[in-house]
């Protein structure tokens, strides 16, 4: 019996980016990241961690400009690994959600590995930077992910007063959600849709 691997490993080079990406879905959540943005680098290690996934990123990007770039192209990045990882999705759960809380915040994060990209953001976001951060960013690598993974993402700040505390929760709830959603369940056959197909 052949173990299904899912794996993959992709390059992304444009003139403002260059990242280098590994994505495991059964993994351990060995994570090592190196963006150039300090706080993406927490916040993915996190997402990795506590989804299980192990994830490996070199990227090198335009932070001289802003962070901008790099952390949308991350994104975009990490969505294509995830559409390749899963194939045609067959044999998933499809959908998965979690609520976590760090400290006084807590998120919830509802995903459909659905292959109609859609993102739903809402989070009142008090400070503007978490130290060089600009949290503006989390939007545009939420919205990268889902657009190039095929996701349909609902992704929300139930309440929290610190920004640190408030993103990780999300980002923590984003690993959890997916891997639920990614997770073999051995009563579906084929792709989980009443149509027969994603």
């Amino acid at each position: 019996m052949t173990e299904n691997i899912r794996k993959a490993s992709l390059q992304r080079t444009t003139k403002e980016t260059d990242i280098r990406l590994t994505l495991a879905l059964d993994g351990s959540g060995t994570a090592s990241i190196r963006t150039g943005v300090g706080f993406l680098d927490h916040m993915l290690t996190l997402f990795a961690v506590h989804g299980f996934f192990d994830l490996e990123i070199a990227a090198q990007g335009d932070v001289e400009v802003d962070d901008h770039h790099t952390v949308e192209d991350v994104g975009i990045c990490l969505g294509q690994a995830f559409a390749r990882a899963l194939g045609d999705k067959a044999g998933i759960c499809r959908y998965g959600h979690a609520y976590v809380p760090m400290d006084e915040a807590l998120a919830r994060v509802c995903v459909d590995c659905s292959n109609r990209p859609f993102l739903h953001y809402q989070a009142d976001l008090k400070e503007n930077k978490v130290g060089h951060f600009d949290v503006s960013l989390a939007k545009e690598f939420f919205r990268a992910l889902s657009l190039h993974a095929g996701l349909t993402l609902h992704v929300e700040l139930l309440h929290g007063e610190n920004g640190h505390h408030m993103l990780e929760a999300m980002f923590k709830a984003l690993g959890r959600a997916l891997a639920a959603a990614i997770m073999p369940d051995s009563r579906v056959s084929g792709q989980l849709s009443s149509k027969g197909m994603l």
